[in-house]
């Protein structure tokens, strides 16, 4: 509850900073005290220290798993202001205001951590998707960006009338929001409660950018500010995983629906379409947009788990990922084009933000001694101890390795053709900031237990 509610309160202050505070530095250094404020604060309810009691009527559930999450979400927010703040002070007038709306998106992901209720899960979501859709279209003299969010408004607000059709079924057949089964003896109807499980399901689908429901995914980030594509890419989509799994392990197992065929079939979908689309871009900012559908495809694999491993492999998953993310897409912003093409030659000019555009790379890619080896490992595992098949493992092993090809075609641009890199000017603690994700990546690379033993406590 902590979170929850030092978050809309930093929010609003951001608001209001907007009006006394010009400094866009200044603007800055106030959102990153808040995040270390809302850090802190989380821990207090984490550790016992300070609790901010209320009573939800059983519609949160404060777990340690949910909590620790936040944790991780706020620690990595904290990293994207802390190396975009001047990015997207660069947007619009007002960078307080963008800040403000960061802060409310991370209330959506607090409630989306320890939702025990459906009617949560949709106020969560609503808090979550109502400023990504004004950071979509923040860009007012794009054409592109106006259109991202155009489309990102329709579609989302129609995947939301689906998940909402779906909890009403389900209310209807449990006389329940809650996230259980009913009690023995109580009819409920089958048919009624199969209908709204699709449909949430589906709705999910479409909110984390899971096949057959991700054809929004390029469009919107391709034409969004690429500042804020890093955060829709990472933090956000990463905080609707955690929502899929909750749901999935609770009011789906619990009312003992088997998804052998339906999941295997999105998963597979979600892989073939990300990867095999993004062999073909020319854009490294559509590429990316590609990539990370092949990366939900990868996350899917935690809902097969009930087991501390699958718990453990997708908070490593979404970490490892989100700061890859994040660094690559740090990257593209200093770029003064999208295409593979401004790459050329980057090995030369800049040798040490080449080097660390690699790593970021090679982690998307699962390559070992990065992090994203281990949280690709972690996910495959989890699935043979769910007694998913090796079938599954094979075709995860397949597209894993399709993914190498695209994500070295940047690196061979870097390292093997001749040119001269279409980058801006470069300040030096830029990279240097750039590289303090690089070391964690590389330190989540060798030793991943660090990332999970502070859960255990």
């Amino acid at each position: 509850m902590n979170a929850i509610i030092v978050s809309a309160l930093l929010g609003v202050i951001m608001m209001f900073s907007s009006w006394c505070v010009k400094g866009e530095r200044t603007q800055k250094t106030i959102a990153l005290i808040g995040l270390f404020v809302l850090i802190v604060a989380n821990l207090a309810q984490m550790n016992g220290w300070y609790v901010v009691n209320y009573d939800t009527k059983s519609m949160l559930t404060f777990s340690r798993f949910g909590l620790y999450a936040n944790t991780l979400f706020f620690g990595l927010t904290f990293i994207y202001i802390w190396i975009n703040g001047e990015e997207i002070s660069k947007i619009g007038n007002h960078a307080a205001d963008f800040y403000a709306l960061f802060f409310f998106m991370l209330c959506g992901v607090s409630v989306l951590t320890s939702f025990d209720n459906l009617l949560m899960l949709f106020i969560g979501i609503e808090i979550l998707s109502i400023p990504l859709y004004i950071l979509t279209g923040s860009d007012k003299k794009s054409l592109f960006s106006n259109e991202a969010a155009i489309k990102y408004f329709l579609m989302g607000s129609f995947s939301t009338g689906i998940l909402l059709l779906g909890i009403t079924l389900i209310y209807g057949a449990t006389g329940s929001f809650h996230l259980t089964i009913p009690q023995a003896g109580v009819k409920y109807e089958q048919f009624m409660t199969s209908a709204g499980l699709i449909l949430i399901f589906a709705a999910m689908n479409f909110k984390v950018s899971a096949a057959p429901f991700h054809f929004w995914t390029p469009d919107v980030y391709d034409g969004a500010p690429t500042v804020f594509t890093s955060f829709m890419a990472t933090i956000a989509k990463a905080a609707g995983f955690i929502a899929f799994i909750t749901i999935f392990q609770t009011q789906y197992k619990a009312l003992g629906y088997s998804w052998g065929l339906i999941l295997p079939f999105v998963i597979i979908s979600t892989l073939l379409v990300g990867n095999v689309t993004a062999v073909f871009q020319r854009s490294v900012k559509r590429m990316l947009a590609y990539s990370s559908i092949a990366q939900a495809g990868f996350m899917l694999f935690a809902l097969y788990g009930t087991s501390t491993l699958a718990n453990e492999g997708i908070l490593l998953y979404m970490v490892v990922y989100s700061l890859a993310s994040i660094g690559v897409f740090a990257v593209l912003i200093k770029m003064k084009e999208n295409s593979i093409e401004a790459f050329h030659g980057l090995g030369k000019s800049h040798p040490l933000l080449a080097f660390l555009t690699t790593v970021f790379l090679c982690s998307l890619a699962g390559i070992p001694i990065t992090g994203g080896f281990f949280a690709k490992y972690y996910m495959i595992n989890s699935i043979l101890l769910a007694g998913a098949g090796l079938w599954l493992v094979i075709v995860a092993m397949v597209f894993a390795t399709i993914s190498v090809y695209y994500y070295f075609k940047v690196i061979q641009a870097m390292y093997f053709v001749e040119g001269h890199p279409a980058i801006m000017e470069l300040d030096k603690t830029y990279t240097y900031k750039l590289s303090v994700i690089a070391i964690l990546l590389l330190i989540l690379g060798v030793f991943p237990s660090l990332l999970f033993n502070y859960l255990y406590f």
